[in-house]
């Protein structure tokens, strides 16, 4: 079962911050209140509609790598309570994400609805799996109407999520997104021009 966010993510030194600027009582009894860690029916129905997030990893240097993946909606699959699992294809031959996780399988996802102001932070540990090495497994992550080579499964077994604050996330919209809430106005256009041109 993976472990309440607070217990990863304060650590003594961002204790110490929070003390300093003074929000540490309050943090401190949402540490002390076990919050939910199964991926419930709200996170599954989230990561479902997204089509991208941002994947951090940590380098042997100790520097951070953040990139961003994407593919189709519901590219990242929920595969139970506590595993989440997406094909990885063939991108640019950097993979430096994959080399960060032989040393260290730690990361750290966001998932962002930029339109509804809505963020889901998740720790995970990633099993990098080739894709000759589980079959049955690529064919759960795989989308057949998606172009592209798979060379791996990333599975990801969830430590700790939370939903963050959506106070400074600016809203954006996709082509898509933009398209749905003007429909009405788009047919409203037409049927205007529609009774112009009986009117001429």
């Amino acid at each position: 079962m993976a472990r309440n966010f607070a217990e990863i993510a304060f650590t003594d030194a961002v204790k110490a911050q929070q003390e300093k600027h003074g929000s540490r009582r309050s943090y401190a009894r949402m540490e002390a209140v076990q919050q939910g860690t199964d991926i419930g029916f709200a996170e599954a129905e989230f990561i479902a509609e997204r089509d991208g997030f941002y994947l951090a990893t940590l380098g042997a240097n100790g520097y951070p790598y953040v990139q961003f993946r994407g593919g189709p909606a519901g590219f990242l699959k929920v595969l139970d309570h506590a595993t989440l699992g997406y094909a990885d294809f063939r991108g640019n031959l950097q993979y430096v994400s994959v080399g960060n996780l032989t040393g260290n399988d730690r990361a750290a996802l966001i998932l962002m609805d930029y339109a509804n102001r809505r963020r889901l932070k998740i720790y995970a540990r990633i099993e990098v799996v080739d894709a000759g090495e589980n079959p049955e497994l690529i064919a759960r992550l795989e989308d057949p109407e998606y172009p592209g080579k798979i060379e791996r499964a990333m599975v990801l077994h969830v430590e700790a999520f939370d939903w963050n604050c959506p106070q400074h996330i600016t809203p954006r919209y996709t082509v898509e997104e933009i398209r749905e809430m003007n429909a009405p106005l788009v047919e409203h256009i037409a049927k205007l021009e529609a009774e112009l041109e009986r009117l001429r």
